[in-house]
């Protein structure tokens, strides 16, 4: 006879996916103190991806069979190509310079046509001419969906579910929320739904040194920009005013905090997430707030295994490093600097003008400054990236 099973493996056997977006949408909640929880993805972007492809599909802004495109890193563009086989579209991706072998595979056989920027040293280069090559393909083909993951709003669409899930796997109380930005879809999306749905939410935002999204520019460290956090150029759909403190990072402490997470917790996964997990260490020791701090840990280590965890004997110790408390923009510097944001504007460099709706060969705010706040409405209509 069978032995019998257990009611609760037997209920967590029974769900059978009918795409594999559904499996691999929702997180792993791990508990790596007794007041932090690490929400555990193998790609979070899968949400957003999804989230607006469904959003735009159900709105008929887009109709199946159509085509799809946009600019990224690698990350988006797996999640957005997966979408596409999901809901009948065709995608087209302009690459970054940083996609590498193994991504270009999945993608190609997924169907996605993909256009790779040659080699730059130069982020800012890298993203201004993927954006340019989306401007010239829409010129001519305006069939074309341009998604403008990193404007368009439609991306915080997919993030209420996790904030669902997020409600139901942690105590009651007040949250606090700690997240590389990147897009500003997942912290953003994340801590507006919890909060819309009664939850009292601290968002503590991650940045890298030399990205323009929190004013940190004006520094180098080029390893630090990866995907999930920082950009050279601005987002609108990063929401300046949500944030209430700003952590900023430089490429050795993210990687001490993510081969500490392997070490301590058998978790393997990226940059972002290591620089989450020392942040969210130490926001946890000062014991202010009470709160359970949820950190965003949004993909695997897989793209690191070289530049990170090969060299895991070089990583500095978490237990002593702390970061300098700074009261405003002129004091920062490196390695770690934190702030209290306090629901600021975005920095003069990270402010993106109004787009106007969608035409044709219309130009992409993500590749221009301009004179209107981040924090202003950006237009729904029809990119480094995580």
């Amino acid at each position: 006879m069978p032995s019998p099973v257990r009611p609760e493996l037997a209920a967590a056997r029974a769900t059978v996916h009918e795409h594999i977006t559904d499996a691999l949408k929702d997180p792993a909640f791990v508990r790596l103190a007794d007041s932090v929880v690490l929400a555990r993805f193998e790609t979070m972007k899968v949400y957003a991806a999804l989230g607006a492809v469904r959003t735009l599909l159900e709105s008929g802004r887009v109709v199946p069979g159509q085509t799809v495109v946009d600019s990224s890193s690698g990350i988006y563009a797996l999640a957005l190509a997966m979408a596409c086989h999901r809901y009948g579209l065709h995608c087209h991706i302009v690459a970054s310079t940083t996609v590498d072998a193994t991504m270009r595979a999945q993608l190609d056989v997924l169907g996605a046509t993909v256009e790779q920027m040659p080699p730059s040293h130069d982020l800012r280069l890298d993203q201004e001419r993927r954006v340019r090559r989306v401007r010239e393909l829409l010129r001519s083909r305006p069939d074309v969906h341009w998604m403008r993951q990193y404007h368009d709003p439609v991306h915080y669409a997919g993030y209420r579910e996790f904030a669902e899930l997020a409600n139901a796997a942690l105590p009651p109380g007040p949250i606090t929320v700690v997240g590389a930005v990147g897009t500003g879809s997942s912290t953003g999306g994340l801590t507006r739904a919890l909060r819309a749905g009664g939850r009292q939410v601290r968002l503590v935002g991650v940045q890298p040194f030399g990205s323009v999204t929190f004013g940190s520019e004006r520094f180098s460290d080029p390893e630090a920009i990866i995907a999930g956090i920082g950009s050279s150029i601005p987002f609108g759909n990063v929401r300046h005013e949500l944030y209430d403190t700003l952590h900023w990072l430089d490429f050795r402490h993210a990687m001490a905090g993510a081969v500490e997470l392997l070490r301590g917790h058998a978790v393997f996964a990226g940059l972002s997430t290591g620089a989450a997990h020392l942040v969210a260490r130490w926001e946890a020791e000062q014991g202010a707030t009470g709160a359970t701090h949820l950190v965003l840990g949004a993909d695997t280590g897989h793209r690191y295994a070289e530049r990170v965890f090969a060299r895991h004997a070089e990583a500095l110790d978490p237990r002593t490093l702390r970061p300098r408390r700074i009261a405003d923009l002129d004091e920062l510097a490196p390695p770690w600097a934190v702030m209290e944001w306090e629901a600021r504007p975005a920095p003069p460099a990270a402010r993106v003008p109004l787009a106007p709706a969608r035409t044709p060969g219309a130009a992409d705010t993500a590749g221009a400054t301009g004179t209107v706040s981040s924090n202003s409405t950006v237009s729904t209509t029809s990119t480094r990236s995580a």
